[in-house]
């Protein structure tokens, strides 16, 4: 989860036209070919259940002058309707709402709340559960039956974790078990990596870097691994490890690669690490396990302008419209099991 602002211009047009015309076709012109997207990486959420410390983070993030009120803005981007208008507004099909626990970081959203906010139209939306990790050896047994039951809801379609986020190692076996339950459930799991800049987060390798996830990749081969933002240095707004990532996807058949947020304004603000990272995929032969996602909401107007920006870097890396249309929608539909989406003319 990265937030970083939009012009003004681009905030308010989209939603002007909303109101005037109604929501856009569903798709996106790539090649002179229309087609469908799914973003696999929104956040719902509460804003009391942000830590005091990353709320400041969020408010200087945000375009003036909504920075001056960022409780209003949270509350106006962070719910299912919310998410249903940046959808509409970036002619997106359908998405993925991931919860999150890491009280000590970026906060809390429940699998509930996820739940409750795919309400807002189930045909569209869909959750990824997620689960407490403090305290594990006293609470590992009630935390995995609660993602178990929530994974048992039609609506779950996969487990997000973040190691950083949450203060766990990557490479620790004593929270294995999570991806047992992974296997039991047939539950793709997306994990964070890649540094981050929010108050509170762990830097070190052991919880950043995707080579520290290679002993649960290859003890756990039926479960599906998705790299979130490709190993990315938001701190420095570099590459950092998606090189790591690139290869653990060489040489893993479970193992997929999500490029979300990096080639964000705040995080590539020249426009040219997106590109160079899908090109590295490209080359290394593995295109075909890129997935799309945002990691919006964040501010208003942000899923309409990654996406954007994503299909100007899948041109710059010369990618096929076949591959673009994996990458884009059909990989989501294949790897969480839901419906396959055709873009509107």
């Amino acid at each position: 989860m990265h937030t970083h602002g939009v012009s003004m211009v681009r905030t308010i047009l989209p939603f002007a036209f909303l109101i005037a015309c109604g929501p856009p076709p569903k798709g996106v012109d790539y090649r002179g070919t229309r087609l469908a997207v799914v973003d696999m990486h929104l956040h719902p959420g509460d804003w009391q259940q942000v830590p005091e410390s990353t709320q400041g983070y969020l408010a200087s993030r945000f375009p003036f002058p909504f920075g001056l009120r960022p409780e209003q803005v949270a509350e106006g981007v962070l719910t299912g309707e919310a998410i249903l208008d940046q959808l509409d507004d970036a002619a997106v099909s359908a998405a993925i709402l991931f919860a999150v626990y890491a009280p000590r970081t970026v906060g809390v959203a429940t699998n509930e709340l996820v739940l409750r906010e795919r309400r807002a139209d189930t045909s569209r939306l869909w959750g990824l559960a997620s689960l407490p990790v403090d305290r594990w050896d006293e609470s590992s047994e009630a935390a995995l039956a609660a993602l178990s039951e929530a994974l048992d809801n039609p609506g779950m379609v996969g487990i997000k974790l973040a190691h950083a986020h949450m203060h766990f190692r990557m490479d620790d076996p004593a929270y294995f078990s999570i991806y047992d339950m992974a296997v039991a459930h047939d539950a793709p799991v997306y994990l964070h990596t890649g540094t981050s800049p929010f108050p509170g987060t762990r830097t070190e390798p052991e919880y950043t870097d995707p080579a520290y996830l290679e002993a649960a990749i290859a003890t756990h081969p039926r479960v599906q691994f998705i790299l979130g933002h490709m190993g990315y240095d938001f701190i420095d707004q570099r590459p950092g490890d998606a090189d790591t990532a690139i290869d653990l996807a060489v040489r893993y058949d479970n193992v997929w690669l999500e490029p979300s947020a990096l080639g964000s304004r705040g995080s590539d603000p020249t426009g040219t690490n997106l590109p160079l990272v899908l090109k590295k995929a490209k080359t290394a032969g593995v295109e075909a396990r890129l997935i799309y996602g945002s990691d919006g909401p964040q501010s208003p107007g942000f899923a309409a302008d990654y996406l954007e920006r994503t299909l100007t870097a899948l041109e710059a890396a010369d990618y096929s419209v076949e591959e673009a249309q994996l990458i884009l929608a059909d990989n989501a539909s294949s790897l969480f099991g839901i419906p396959t989406f055709k873009a509107e003319k």
